[in-house]
């Protein structure tokens, strides 16, 4: 009895793996499955090739039963996106961490890269694109997210382009991005956009897979809405914003 008691906590941690496991979206490429986790907000996690990416890791998420990262990335500067103590949680030797010179002040063992660059770490291709405020801010004369402080990223999962927007408007660089298979589009105001304009930014560059992140209170259906009946681009809903 007592042997057993001691091995229900691995028991129940193997349990809660396998149902998070279950509940991952799966996606082919040329070099195995990519597998995507929705988390909370801005947080997610992709498994590929046996590496784990947790990007943007917050305490308000629920990370029982999921592994701990081989890559962390980091969008930018704001709480729900730089949460040290969530990123020092989901650290193990060896664990990099990639994201923008204005977080790496605060992550001494960060890999920076800036707007425009690209990088390979862990194997992966990463570039690193524009996030961005055009005329939203806190006060006149002010935006929540200026250019160049945050970091979107495309990464490079076997033939497969991932896009993760960060926190941006519809901005010129995202809709000029070429080949993006799997898009994380964000959508909350007063922050970054409303649902509407999200969907005309996907609109232009045309991912094959859109997910809305990031999303506040915005009410969704605008979003499919305006989608609705764009060929080639599946939008899919998960459940992001627990409540």
């Amino acid at each position: 009895m007592a042997k057993m008691l001691c091995l229900l906590p691995w028991l129940l941690f193997m349990v809660m793996q396998a149902a998070r496991s279950e509940s991952a979206d799966r996606i082919e490429t040329s070099e195995g499955p990519l597998r995507i986790t929705p988390i909370r907000h801005a947080s997610l996690m992709l498994e590929f090739k046996g590496r784990v990416i947790h990007i943007d890791p917050w305490s308000q998420g629920d990370y029982r039963g999921l592994p701990k990262a081989d890559l962390i990335m980091i969008t930018d500067i704001h709480p729900d996106h730089l949460d040290l103590g969530k990123i020092m949680e989901l650290s193990k030797p060896g664990t990099r961490i990639v994201a923008p010179p204005a977080v790496v002040s605060s992550l001494a063992d960060a890999t920076a890269i800036s707007n425009g660059e690209s990088k390979v770490v862990e194997g992966i291709t990463i570039e690193s694109v524009p996030m961005y405020n055009l005329r939203r801010g806190p006060s006149p004369g002010k935006l929540y997210h200026e250019k160049g402080r945050g970091n979107g990223y495309v990464l490079t999962l076997g033939n497969r382009r991932i896009y993760i927007s960060g926190d941006t408007e519809c901005i010129p660089e995202m809709k000029t991005l070429k080949g993006i298979d799997v898009a994380f589009v964000c959508m909350n105001l007063p922050y970054t956009m409303p649902p509407e304009e999200a969907a005309e930014c996907v609109k232009s560059f045309r991912p094959k897979i859109v997910y809305p992140y990031h999303y506040g209170n915005s009410d969704l259906t605008v979003f499919t809405s305006a989608l609705k009946g764009e060929t080639g681009i599946e939008v899919r809903l998960r459940n992001w914003e627990p409540r």
